[in-house]
């Protein structure tokens, strides 16, 4: 099989139907510290899409229903990885998702995995803007792998429903801060931040400005069966109780530890009294 068809196999195993190669110089690497530490020179990049949406979260964004994320990205680039030695021997691989050494967004969109939403939001034809996006970096020279050449960068109708959606304004430069930001903030928050995590009635993150985009109005559900494992939709202060230290270590929320969630569930519960 050719290089291309390989990958083709081995994303379509994965349940990944979007995916590029890259040559590395063609890309803008934001944490070029991260290379220095690894023993090998980065000459490609594969970059793809892991789609995510199974269910509404009743009051956490749709991307926290499900296990942390950064698990599945971690599985899948480890297998991609051990696949690309076994086709290049000598080669090395290295995988990301979120921290990585390049905008991975900008690495999508010149890859042609999708626009750009004016919410900033890389959106795919089939699965909206409710994708992660992860790649592997290589010492593989990029013409080895089948690197196409980067692509035009393709902007939304600019139709303005998610700036009008935006609770606290800052896609209308009105605020200098999102609603998720928000709700990840460790410590007291100011009463009008809480205030707002009420009426929209957010414990974790915030969609606002995805649901309301007309790319996202027939979003597929992801083929992926990690991302139906162990679905919470909202989050309770009995919720927060049953789960064990490993449990809540696996949730996508854990990262800013038990005492913020717990803060912003105390919040919610104001709606109530």
């Amino acid at each position: 099989m050719s290089i291309k068809e390989e990958l083709d196999s081995f994303f379509e195993s994965e349940g990944v139907e979007y995916y590029a190669v890259l040559d590395y110089g063609v890309l803008r690497e934001i944490n070029g510290n991260i290379m220095k530490r690894e023993s090998f020179t980065p000459r490609s990049v594969v970059i793809f899409l892991i789609p995510y949406y199974t269910a509404e979260g009743k009051n956490i964004s749709r991307y926290a229903v499900s296990k942390d994320y950064h698990i599945i990205i971690r599985e899948i680039t480890d297998r991609l990885n051990e696949r690309l030695r076994e086709l290049f021997p000598s080669s090395s691989a290295k995988g990301y998702g979120d921290h990585s050494p390049i905008d991975e967004r900008h690495a999508a969109l010149i890859g042609g995995l999708g626009i750009v939403g004016d919410n900033g939001l890389l959106i795919n034809e089939k699965y909206g803007s409710y994708v992660f996006v992860a790649d592997s970096v290589t010492d593989i020279p990029a013409e080895q792998l089948g690197a196409t050449a980067p692509a035009e960068i393709k902007e939304c109708i600019h139709c303005g429903e998610c700036r009008r959606a935006c609770p606290t304004g800052i896609l209308r430069a009105e605020g200098d801060s999102c609603l998720s930001y928000i709700t990840q903030k460790k410590g007291e928050l100011q009463e009008w931040e809480a205030e707002l995590m009420r009426r929209y009635n957010t414990a974790w993150g915030c969609d606002m400005c995805q649901t309301c985009c007309p790319y996202n109005k027939k979003a597929k559900q992801t083929p992926i069966e990690f991302f139906y494992e162990d679905n919470i939709d909202s989050l309770t202060e009995d919720t927060l109780k049953m789960m064990t230290d490993d449990e809540f270590k696996s949730r996508a929320f854990a990262w800013r530890g038990r005492g913020t969630v717990e803060r912003n569930i105390r919040i919610l519960a104001e709606n109530e009294k």
